[in-house]
C-alpha cells in the first residue's frame, strides 16, 4: 500500500467516523474498487490524461450516482482528478486496516491442503477468537503444496503447521548433523 493510499484511505474512514457511516462507506467502497478492477479497461479510460477531467468524472457520476453513498462517489471522483484512480484498492485497504483497528477486528487466512468443511472452520474461527479476544475474519484458502495441517497468516504473523514445513524443518535437521 503506498503512501497515497494510506492518507486518502485513512482520510476517508476518518471522515466516514465521524458520521457513523464507516461501515456502509467500507462496504461500498470495496464494491467499487472491485468493479474497476474487473473491468481494467474502463479503469484505464478513466485515467487518460488526455480526456478531461470533467468528462471522466460524469463517466462516474453516471456510473454511481445513486447506487453508493455520496462519500464514496466523491471520494472515487477526488481520487480520478488526482490522476491517482489506480490507488483505489489501495485506499480500500487502508480503511479497512483502519476501521478492523477500531472494531476491533484481526483478519486471518488458513491455508489447507484439502477444503476445509464448515464444520471446522467454525471451530478454528471460535478457537481464534478465544486466544485473541478479538473478532476473526477468517478467510481460508486451498493449497495442495502444503501436503497437509494448516498455516495461518494473522495480520502478517504467520504460524506454519503445514506438513511441508515440518520436512523442511527435517530436512535443515539432517543437513546440519555432522558424522
Amino acid at each position: 500500500m503506498t503512501e497515497i493510499a494510506r492518507m486518502y484511505g485513512g482520510s476517508l474512514y476518518d471522515l466516514a467516523a465521524e458520521e457513523g457511516l464507516e461501515t456502509r462507506i467500507l462496504e461500498e467502497l470495496d464494491a467499487v474498487a472491485d468493479i474497476l478492477k474487473q473491468d481494467p479497461e474502463y479503469l484505464h479510460l478513466l485515467s487518460i490524461p488526455s480526456i478531461p477531467k470533467k468528462e471522466r468524472c460524469a463517466l462516474l457520476d453516471e456510473a454511481f450516482r445513486g447506487k453508493v453513498h455520496l462519500y464514496v462517489l466523491n471520494f472515487v471522483k477526488i481520487l480520478c482528478e488526482k490522476g491517482t484512480l489506480r490507488e483505489l484498492s489501495g485506499c480500500a485497504r487502508a480503511f479497512r486496516v483502519k476501521y478492523n483497528q477500531a472494531h476491533g477486528i484481526l483478519e486471518a487466512t488458513a491455508v489447507t491442503a484439502v477444503p476445509m468443511s464448515a464444520d471446522q472452520t467454525a471451530r478454528l474461527h471460535e478457537k481464534l477468537e478465544a486466544v485473541t479476544g478479538k473478532t476473526i475474519d477468517l478467510r481460508t484458502k486451498v493449497d495442495a503444496a502444503v501436503l497437509g495441517g494448516i498455516r495461518l497468516d494473522i495480520e502478517g504473523t504467520e504460524l506454519d503447521g503445514t506438513v511441508k514445513n515440518r520436512l523442511a524443518s527435517l530436512r535443515r535437521s539432517i543437513a546440519g548433523i555432522t558424522v
